[in-house]
């Protein structure tokens, strides 16, 4: 089995910095596990390398994609092990980077066998769920499926339809389809978990940096994204954490001065949602918290 190296963890947590220090010592290219930095001209709001950045670690699966495209984890899988298998062939290691924890999953341990979209059974959710609201379908899975009820959010319409439609077609819940996917014969993978041990200082950095993604252009970056006329909040680019809470100021549904609360709100339920992920790992991760313990983990990978 050919090496990989996978370098998670909950956003702001320092990912990006100890991948570049990993390139500056060792022979490893970067593979991008992020599902915003995919999306052309969404640079400032996904925290993207810059371009000095770039120059120094190219990072590959990084503006792939236009906003207005879907994206999936079985193409992000196509994608990864194109770019795995082009990084072995020149003799190196691909570092895949990111908090994309479902992207992971499914290259690491393969995609469950789930249906496809049914579009009768959507539409009969959506009208249901304009009848009654998602809270009451979301209600539903508290007795169908029971681990997708804690994980989803009562207002997460489309997280919930999905459930509920899996559930309605296969007579199976979700999550328990999720559990008959096996590890991948194809990686000897190292997964390393970058995360602060104090919950309070990744609060006190995801503040931080989404400070600097305000004054770095957010907004311009949203008007932008927002004048095209082709986009919209029910797609995944716009749901996207930041461009959310930006295009809801610019179409009236959320106050300017409320808009750092709200996205810093967003950034740390997105971080508490990856660190989950990380804690019910089905392999060991080894867990760090800085880019000297990696650099160390990694002068013992490379010189055995």
């Amino acid at each position: 089995m050919r090496p990989i190296i996978c370098l998670m963890g909950p956003t702001a947590s320092g990912k990006t910095a100890a991948a570049m220090e990993l390139v500056q010592r060792f022979p490893v290219d970067i593979i991008s596990v992020d599902s915003a930095m995919i999306y052309r001209g969404m640079d400032v709001g996904t925290a993207k390398p810059s371009a000095e950045e770039l120059a120094l670690a190219p990072h590959r699966l990084i503006d792939i994609c236009d906003p207005s495209e879907a994206y999936s984890a079985a193409q992000f899988v196509q994608d990864a092990q194109r770019e795995i298998a082009d990084i072995h062939a020149a003799g190196r290691v691909p570092l895949l980077v990111g908090g994309t924890m479902l992207y992971f999953r499914a290259l690491l341990y393969g995609m469950a066998e789930l249906p496809s979209a049914d579009p009768a059974v959507r539409a009969q959710l959506t009208a249901e769920a304009e009848t009654l609201g998602w809270p009451a379908l979301h209600a539903r899975l508290a007795e169908l499926d029971p681990e997708s009820y804690a994980r989803i959010k009562p207002h997460d319409g489309q997280r919930i339809q999905r459930a509920l439609e899996v559930v309605m077609l296969t007579d199976k819940p979700l999550s328990i389809l999720w559990q008959t996917t096996h590890p991948s014969a194809h990686y000897q993978s190292t997964c390393i978990a970058i995360a602060p041990e104090d919950r309070a200082v990744l609060h006190e950095r995801i503040a931080t940096r989404f400070k600097a993604i305000l004054a770095g252009g957010l907004m311009a970056e949203t008007q932008a994204l927002y004048d095209r006329g082709d986009l919209d909040l029910e797609m995944p680019s716009i749901r996207c954490v930041g461009y959310r809470q930006a295009w809801q100021v610019l179409a009236g549904e959320l106050a300017q001065d409320a808009l750092f609360d709200r996205g810093v709100i967003a950034t740390r339920q997105l971080a508490k949602r990856q660190l989950t992920w990380l804690r019910q790992w089905p392999n060991p991760i080894t867990w760090t918290r800085t880019s000297t313990e990696i650099i160390s983990i990694a002068d013992t990978l490379f010189s055995v």
